[in-house]
């Protein structure tokens, strides 16, 4: 409603203009602000109509867990057969389900070294990779006799863990999302530790990278191995699959970086021969 001037009746004419008490009321009004309820109802109503965001994109492609997803168990292997799977058939044209590429079983190893004599020692071993894994180790021992290690055959070396089905996949989702990214220095992982058949290694010093491994100034640090064993044929299909799972591959290493040194002729005489 538009406000019109009108002007006071009085002896002395007013230069300035007045609103009529009708249009105060209007400007009062309009001036008034809204009612909360009404505010919070248009919030919700836009909250509503919104489109959702998307999952920001990766430039390797790597498929990233949820984050709503993160209280639920067995998230990756939910990932795997839902997200991973069809990206996978896709790029490499499989015609049957069975030509996909899998994980078949994590096997994780830890040497003791000194403390392989020491009952203590051993047993405080198995318990932190029992703790860590979710599934108790077996003892590993000596397959043949060493004097220069004061090895008999026999003896505890060692432990190992093997795990398949459930507990692999929660064992990887957590080396992925929390011990990888609380190692010291962490660049991404070699990609050129593959074995030639779809396996891939990797070595870590320090078992403390685990939340479940108390952290303790001075203590003795445990490393271990972790071998992740695939159904895939060759290595660039194993790498695209644990690429696609989250396992972080350092982009900045060459493939020649890492290679094995080459023996001279040197290495394979006795002492003594061929040399001056």
């Amino acid at each position: 409603m538009a406000a019109t001037a009108v002007t006071l009746p009085t002896s002395a004419p007013s230069p300035f203009p007045v609103a009529a008490p009708s249009a105060r009321r209007c400007l009062q009004l309009r001036r008034s602000p809204a009612p909360r309820r009404a505010v919070r109802v248009a919030a919700s109503a836009a909250a509503t109509e919104a489109p959702p965001k998307p999952p920001p994109a990766t430039p390797s492609g790597i498929i990233l867990v949820d984050p709503a997803e993160a209280q639920k168990v067995h998230r990756l292997k939910t990932v795997y057969d839902t997200k991973v799977i069809p990206v996978i058939t896709e790029e490499f044209g499989y015609t049957n389900v069975h030509q996909v590429p899998k994980l078949e079983k994590i096997v994780v190893n830890c040497g003791l070294g000194v403390d392989a004599g020491n009952n203590k020692g051993l047993e405080a071993a198995m318990k932190d990779l029992a703790s860590i894994t979710g599934q108790y180790p077996v003892k590993t021992k000596a397959k043949n006799s060493v004097a220069s290690f004061k090895i008999r055959e026999g003896n505890t070396i060692g432990i190992a863990v093997t795990l398949r089905g459930r507990v692999m996949f929660n064992f990887l989702d957590r080396l992925i999302n929390l011990g990888l990214p609380r190692t010291m220095d962490f660049l991404g992982v070699n990609p050129n530790s593959f074995d030639g058949h779809g396996n891939y290694t990797i070595g870590l010093r320090d078992q403390g990278v685990f939340p479940e491994i108390p952290y303790e100034v001075g203590g003795k640090k445990n490393g271990m191995d972790v071998t992740i064993v695939t159904t895939a044929k060759t290595d660039n299909e194993a790498q695209r699959l644990l690429a696609l799972l989250g396992m972080p591959f350092a982009e900045n290493i060459k493939s020649d970086q890492f290679k094995k040194k080459r023996l001279k002729r040197h290495h394979f005489m006795s002492k003594g021969r061929g040399r001056k």
